[in-house]
């Protein structure tokens, strides 16, 4: 019974930090109303909340001309955090030092800007090498980024 109790302890934790789907109807007026906003001229991919560190953040998933962007909302509307995807030749070339370092034998699908208050904090590039996926982050001097600031 003990072994069931400390299961539940661990894995519920984990299910409440992860996004789940909502509807429109679901936001928070405020939020509403910065999706709004946020998605003029875009195509509405998705929804999803999420309760991270014990706070509810919103994130809409958008096409914009032709490639993704993703908006981050706290409960008041407030953008927390903009990921949008950007072509690796329009970067700094220090930038696509570090992401192509970081890199290694693996390939660089895709590149997202991340953004926070208006300024880009990082780049984060999405690398396959085989049937392994993973993440390279930088700072916009392309050194190494470390979890997310």
């Amino acid at each position: 019974m003990k072994l069931v109790a400390l299961a539940l302890l661990v894995i519920v934790p984990q299910a409440w930090a992860q996004e789940r789907p909502v509807k429109p109807s679901e936001l928070p007026p405020a939020v509403a109303r910065t999706v709004a906003t946020v998605s003029q001229g875009a195509t509405l991919r998705g929804l999803s909340r999420e309760v991270e560190n014990g706070q509810t953040l919103y994130e809409v998933e958008l096409r914009v001309n032709g490639h993704g962007k993703d908006v981050t909302m706290d409960s008041t509307g407030a953008v927390v955090e903009v990921e949008e995807e950007v072509a690796l030749a329009t970067l700094p070339e220090a930038v696509q030092a570090g992401l192509r370092a970081g890199a290694g034998a693996g390939t660089i699908r895709l590149v997202e800007s991340v953004s926070k208050g208006g300024q880009i904090v990082m780049y984060e590039a999405h690398v396959v090498n085989g049937a392994k996926r993973s993440e390279v982050k930088v700072g916009p001097d392309g050194k190494p980024a470390a979890a997310r600031q």
